[in-house]
């Protein structure tokens, strides 16, 4: 597949099969995210993986809205990962700070984007998510108390029906300027 392609494929899938995902699958997603590039190689990420069933639908459940109103999408998903982040390098802590930048979240950021375009070569669906109740989560996934989780990705097969939406963005004209704002 074309990388254009691949990008164009790629969306934040909100229904899932339930059909459980093959490890090999996960970690090539793992993988890809391992590789992303980050502030002078800080790579301040650790990747938990949730596939238990049980545990799986503890997590679900503290991703969901309030009312009810979004996520509830989530425990279809057979697969969660939580992005954990690290301590980045000194440098890039000292820099970050002298910048007045958070180096450590666009380095997240970019890990998430690879995990999800990899999913999408292995014909998976995925959604990154902001909304959860993080202490929850910690909680449950045993993430030390001074460790923040910026995102979940949901993980799974989406039903062959499912419909692919076309993405709606900013004119190119509008996005993109040369050589002055």
């Amino acid at each position: 597949m074309d990388f254009l392609d691949l990008i164009q494929k790629r969306q934040s899938d909100r229904k899932y099969t339930g059909r459980p995902v093959e490890k090999e699958k996960i970690e090539r997603c793992l993988e890809a995210a391992r590789l992303a590039p980050s502030a002078s190689n800080s790579q301040p990420w650790t990747f938990v993986v949730v596939d238990e069933p049980g545990l799986k639908a503890k997590v679900a459940a503290k991703t969901i809205g309030p009312l009810k109103t979004f996520n509830n999408f989530v425990p279809q998903a057979p697969v969660i990962v939580a992005m954990v982040m690290e301590k980045p390098k000194v440098i890039t802590e000292v820099g970050g700070r002298i910048k007045k930048k958070e180096y450590p979240l666009m380095d997240i950021g970019i890990a998430a984007e690879h995990f999800c375009l990899q999913a999408t070569e292995e014909g998976l669906g995925t959604c990154m998510l902001g909304w959860f109740d993080e202490r929850a989560v910690k909680s449950l996934l045993n993430v030390p108390e001074k460790k923040t989780i910026p995102l979940l990705i949901t993980l799974g097969y989406t039903p062959e029906d499912y419909k692919h939406r076309k993405k709606i963005r900013k004119p190119f004209e509008k996005a993109v300027k040369w050589n002055s704002y």
